[in-house]
């Protein structure tokens, strides 16, 4: 493929060690410029140049956005944009959601100049981008088939996350100021949204998909 000119590229990632690192390593490349970069994703959006960006390297664990969401947020607004997920580990179901959310590809943060490289090239050329890791995970399923993760209201996701840290009903209850049927109800359509049968299950279904 020749290159005419540089993929104008942003790097999102909360580690220095990491963004720098990209930066530095990226910065005698002919074919990425790396044109900024940020640690949260407020600040992702917030930036004004969006429109004139070619590829978007995305943590999917920031401080304040979940990767998975926040790539679905970028794609509807600017669906041309190439988005490769970043991250430390290869969770399939994690993986597999952010290509269902419109990700152009995933790495792992371990992965080789040119593997960055080669998957820039091939996500722009419209195919799925894998570092060689991440490939051999997501040759083992259908992407296709993958069950969408449910989208949470706020709500929900605040009794998610009192769940989580083992709060009964009755706490929930009195630390949002609900009913005690209220809260009940939430807990019963988390555990169908997610096709759960129980708490254990509910909660390692929202571990696994970053909920």
């Amino acid at each position: 493929m020749t290159i005419t000119k540089p993929y104008k590229t942003i790097i999102v990632d909360d580690h220095p060690i990491v963004s720098e690192g990209l930066q530095v390593v990226f910065s005698q490349s002919k074919e990425v410029e790396i044109v900024r970069s940020f640690k949260t994703g407020a600040a992702l959006l917030e930036y004004g140049g969006l429109a004139k960006v070619d590829v978007i390297l995305l943590d999917i664990f920031l401080p304040d956005a979940n990767g998975i969401d926040l790539c679905l947020k970028i794609k509807k607004s600017f669906p041309k944009i190439i988005i490769l997920a970043m991250s430390s580990q290869a969770e399939r179901s994690i993986v597999l959601q952010m290509i269902k959310n419109g990700a152009n590809g995933y790495l792992l943060k371990s992965a080789s100049l040119e593997e960055f490289k080669n998957c820039i090239h091939k996500a722009v050329e419209g195919e799925l981008a894998f570092s060689n890791e991440v490939r051999g995970i997501v040759q083992k399923t259908n992407i296709h088939d993958l069950k969408t993760v449910p989208r949470l209201t706020r709500r929900e996701k605040e009794i998610l996350l009192l769940l989580a840290d083992g709060k009964s009903t009755q706490e929930i209850s009195d630390t949002l100021f609900l009913s005690y049927l209220t809260v009940q109800t939430h807990r019963r359509n988390l555990l169908n949204k997610c096709q759960a049968r129980n708490l254990a299950e509910l909660l390692k279904f929202a571990k696994e998909n970053a909920l």
